[in-house]
């Protein structure tokens, strides 16, 4: 409790939020180069949507799941950093194994152990950041860590695209090569941020407790909180992975470009989605500091429920036009940005501080499990029916969640 008072008085912009922002810069460099060649690297492996949605909806229940196991293992016993650190060491780890993949099992279990690393890390890293700062300034630190994080969403796909138009001229025995060296080169930036958290960031707090037990402090959980996870998971069940984004931007431009150059388009597109969460990530933590975070949580969720009904209009319409789909990319990083933000800070106005952590595993079990249907279902819903009913369903969904959550702030 000492050293997080001392800590917190250094102001919110202190050395533990600049350094899980540069740790996350670094990860989301690793993994974030995958999310944007992975669409590209199972077509030329010949692999249908359905695979990509059931790959990425598995990678995201594993990862919710973990969440909530880390953070019970961390209260229990103590030991927040090292399990961050085990964490982002997974994830370079996973890049290796989809740079051998031939097929979908090895990009499964890649996708997985990054995903793995992924759920131990967040909500410990997260907590240690709530712990840093003061309430009246978390909305602030959060949005700085949000805008950390994604430049190097930013970077890695750029570098990806790039190195992918670069790696076309060289000499390959077949389509994947390209992919493949891009994969291995992301493994680098995925090893420093091991190093980035291990050197600069302090955990405030180290308290074990032995006694805790996983079911009991389940049930001790405010009321109001777990009517916002309802709320949180309903929306969830439609808001699909957005590497199913890049995949529709790819899947509409490979008519007109070719599969490649539609594939560095539509890498582009996320990036720059990825460049609109960095520029307003900040922004909205404040303005949320100011207007209340839950509220403007809702609007969030109002705009994803439209990037979802914009893609599908995009699928019914056979939209290939560049602008149009970075309209629809624009509108899915402004809801990013405010769901990446202040999902984590409504949970701490919800919840007491010695089960901040645990909350925290909660809200990504919850968010994981209903990303993994999302994701399976709209991809199996693309390939069995048409890709613009997956997307309508997916947008009825998240429309569903947002007035559920409505609900809970008028209560």
């Amino acid at each position: 409790m000492v050293a997080a008072i001392a800590t917190r008085s250094k102001g919110w912009l202190n050395r533990t939020v600049v350094g899980a922002g540069i740790t996350s810069a670094l990860g989301d460099f690793c993994y974030e180069t995958t999310t944007v060649i992975l669409p590209g690297f199972l077509a030329v492996l010949g692999l249908p949507a359905s695979v990509l949605g059931t790959i990425e909806g598995i990678a995201d229940a594993v990862a919710s799941f973990t969440k909530m196991a880390s953070g019970y293992v961390a209260d229990k016993l103590g030991h927040r950093k090292l399990l961050v650190l085990v964490g982002y060491g997974l994830t370079p780890l996973g890049q290796e194994l989809i740079a051998l993949a031939a097929g979908w099992p090895l990009i499964l279990l890649g996708r997985m152990v990054s995903w793995f690393g992924k759920g131990l890390r967040g909500p410990l890293r997260d907590a240690i950041v709530i712990q840093a700062v003061t309430p009246e300034t978390k909305g602030r630190a959060f949005g700085f860590h949000r805008a950390a994080d994604t430049i190097g969403a930013v970077l890695g796909p750029l570098l990806g695209v790039a190195l992918l138009g670069w790696a076309q001229g060289l000499h390959w025995d077949g389509a994947a090569g390209p992919f493949r060296l891009v994969l291995w080169l992301s493994v680098i930036p995925g090893a420093l941020a091991v190093l980035a958290f291990l050197t600069l960031v302090r955990d405030p707090q180290h308290s074990p407790n032995p006694a805790l037990k996983f079911f009991s402090l389940l049930r001790t959980l405010p009321v109001r909180f777990k009517r916002y996870l309802g709320a949180v998971g309903l929306f969830g069940i439609g808001d699909f992975s957005h590497s199913l984004l890049i995949l529709a931007a790819t899947t509409l431009l490979t008519h007109s470009l070719g599969v490649v150059k539609a594939t560095q388009v539509a890498g582009l597109l996320y990036v720059w989605r990825n460049v609109v969460q960095v520029v307003l990530s900040y922004p909205v933590g404040a303005m949320a500091d100011r207007v209340g975070h839950l509220r403007m949580l809702v609007g969030g969720y109002v705009l994803g429920a439209l990037t979802a009904v914009l893609t599908a209009l995009a699928f019914w319409f056979s939209v290939d036009s560049v602008p149009l789909l970075a309209a629809i990319f624009f509108v899915a990083g402004l809801y990013v940005t405010v769901e990446e933000a202040l999902e984590s800070t409504v949970t701490a106005e919800m919840v007491q501080a010695d089960t901040l952590v645990m909350s925290y595993g909660a809200l990504g079990t919850v968010n994981g499990t209903a990303k993994f249907i999302s994701s399976a279902m709209v991809g199996v819903v693309w390939t069995a029916v048409s890709p613009a009913l997956g997307f309508g369903l997916a947008a009825f969904l998240m429309a569903a969640g947002t007035l559920a959550l409505l609900r809970v702030g008028n209560e």
